[in-house]
Order: structure tokens, then C-alpha cells, then sequence
């Protein structure tokens, strides 16, 4: 895996002194946890199917992110219990209304993208998740805090997805690869209009298929953001959206899709 040396070198900070414990900390692929029967059933609500490994390894990522969260407060959600939810629950329940889209808007080969980019992942999500959940798929985390993506670093690690998970402790802005994301999704990073234009240098050119698809996850329809985005991105649109329900969440969420001019058409 590609290391950014200024990831590296927070990964190091962090494995002296009081965070040596943190640092050290190897989960084994966990199950028989208090977290394993709902998640098992939150993976039914939703329609995944997933490996024993898989749902081991989620396990032992929600552990790791307690561990390092009671020290380096990584994210404000700190019950155990809310973290389940709020954050694998929330990240989870996209799954599916990405790969509803990723095949309704192309006709994919596979069923999922080959190459994803999650922008402003904190403690990766969605992006980690989604490294789990689609085995095969190369995955981008862009976060430039650096505790966050030592955390990162050492989840990437721990779950033995070296090879096909990178962390860019970079802004957005900064990033470059070799090949186009073919899934670019944000959760809580900024507007619409900021997204758009932040990623906009990433998408894949209009004579190359297929297409880069480009998704926010919002909490509700962000009519505000959506004027804005028209009013300061030409040739930005919003192309769709569809609501999911998170397990043991009331509140319904969106999956905002956007569309550049220049690939209209081209899925």
C-alpha cells in the first residue's frame, strides 16, 4: 500500500509515550461480541449478505475505532452502542442504493466499483466499510487530519487490507492517481457546491468508460445546498436520489447523486 510520509510519520507520533498501547494494538477478527446479533440483524434489514469474515472484521473495525476514539476522539459519537448504529449502521445501509445506482446508471460488468474514493472519511466512513463489504474493490480514504489517519493507517493494517486500501492525509484538492475513481461518495464532508468542485479534477474523462459516479450522503434533502450548487457550479446538477432507512434510526437519509455536464449520457 502507498504511504503518504506525512501519514507515516503521524502513525509514528502516535506509537510513543501515552498512545503506545493504541498503537500496538492487533484485533483479532472478532465475533461472539454483545454487537454480533445486531448486527446480524441489521444486515438482514438491509439485504447483505455477508461472509463470516466480513462480519467479523466489521466487528474488530468498531472495536479498534472505541479503543482509539477514548483517546484521541476521533469522532464526538463516544457510547458504544451509538457508535453501532450511527456509524456501521449508517455506512452499511448505503450499500445497497450505491450498487442499485452503480448498475442502473451503466450496466456494469461487476456488481460494485472497481476504484472508490471517500472523501473527508474521518475514521473511514464510509469508506473502510465499504472496503469490507465489497471485497474486491480498491478504495481511496482522503482525510488530512493526522490523528484520523494514523487511526486509518492502523485500521487499514489491522484488517488486513493492505494492497487495495490507500490513506491521503491530503486535501481533496491534492490528490492524484493514476487511474480515475469510478465511485467518488462523501458523508458529512461539505456542500454539495464544495464537493463538486473539490472533486471535480478526479472524474474520468467523457471519451473513457465507464464513468465516474459522484454521491453524497445527506441526512435529509438539502434543497439550500442544491441552489447553491446551481448557482456557483455550471454544468453541476443534481442527477438523482433515492432514500434508505439506517437500522434503529427513525430518521430517513438521502443518497444525492451529481452529474457534470460533460458526461451526461456517457454511463
Amino acid at each position: 500500500m502507498t504511504m503518504h510520509s506525512s501519514s507515516t510519520d503521524s502513525v509514528n507520533a502516535l506509537a510513543t509515550g501515552e498512545s503506545s498501547s493504541l498503537a500496538s494494538f492487533e484485533p483479532a477478527i472478532m465475533s461472539n461480541t454483545p454487537f454480533e446479533s445486531p448486527l446480524a440483524q441489521a444486515l438482514s434489514e438491509l439485504s447483505l449478505t455477508l461472509e463470516p469474515a466480513q462480519i467479523g472484521a466489521l466487528l474488530s473495525y468498531l472495536d479498534l475505532l472505541q479503543r482509539w476514539n477514548q483517546v484521541y476522539n476521533l469522532t464526538a459519537v463516544r457510547d458504544p452502542q451509538a457508535m453501532l448504529v450511527q456509524h456501521l449502521f449508517d455506512s452499511l445501509a448505503v450499500v445497497k442504493p450505491l450498487e442499485a445506482v452503480w448498475w442502473q446508471l451503466g450496466g456494469r460488468a461487476s456488481p460494485y466499483p472497481a476504484r472508490v474514493m471517500d472523501v473527508g472519511t474521518g475514521a473511514g466512513l464510509p469508506g473502510l466499510v465499504l472496503a469490507l463489504v465489497w471485497p474486491q474493490a480498491e478504495v481511496h480514504l482522503v482525510e488530512p487530519v493526522g490523528k484520523k489517519t494514523a487511526f486509518l493507517e492502523k485500521a487499514v493494517g489491522a484488517l488486513g487490507l493492505r494492497g487495495r486500501v490507500t490513506v491521503h492525509q491530503q486535501r481533496v484538492e491534492q490528490v492524484q492517481l493514476r487511474e480515475a475513481p469510478e465511485l467518488i461518495v462523501c458523508r458529512a464532508f461539505a456542500s454539495l457546491a464544495d464537493f463538486a468542485t473539490s472533486v471535480e479534477h478526479l472524474i474520468r474523462p467523457t471519451n473513457q468508460v465507464p464513468t465516474t459516479q459522484v454521491a453524497a450522503m445527506k441526512a435529509q434533502w438539502p434543497e439550500d445546498e442544491i441552489a447553491e450548487l446551481r448557482a456557483r457550479n455550471p454544468g453541476w446538477s443534481v442527477a438523482g436520489h433515492a432514500r434508505y432507512q439506517v437500522p434503529h434510526l427513525e430518521a430517513q437519509r438521502r443518497l444525492i447523486w451529481l452529474e457534470h455536464a460533460s458526461l451526461a449520457g456517457r454511463a
